[in-house]
């Protein structure tokens, strides 16, 4: 099934490390695979913090993946992001790929 929901988390004064230690939580194999339903995952480092863009096979698994592993696993760590992010969620209207 193809992509069709996106989120863009700008985490503002996150580093690195704080990003690493968040991964290892919230996604399966100690950061090494996907969530259920997620088919991308890209991070990096920006002027004030860092951005993770994931796309997912639907809003429905993004929401599930928010609500029952992102949010608890955030709020469980203990050198994480210093702040929730910025959220932007995108209605993926074209995806192309190599």
């Amino acid at each position: 099934m193809a992509a069709s929901f996106a989120i863009v988390h700008h985490f503002k004064g996150a580093t690195t490390e704080q990003y690493e230690n968040a991964l290892r939580v919230v996604h399966p194999d100690g950061g090494r695979g996907l969530p259920a339903g997620q088919l991308y995952h890209a991070a990096g480092t920006t002027e004030d913090g860092f951005v993770v863009i994931a796309t997912f096979d639907s809003e429905a698994s993004w929401n599930k993946f928010r609500d029952e592993t992102l949010l608890p696993g955030l709020g469980s760590l203990e050198n994480g992001p210093p702040e929730p992010p910025v959220e932007t969620a995108v209605h993926l209207v074209n995806v192309i790929s190599a």
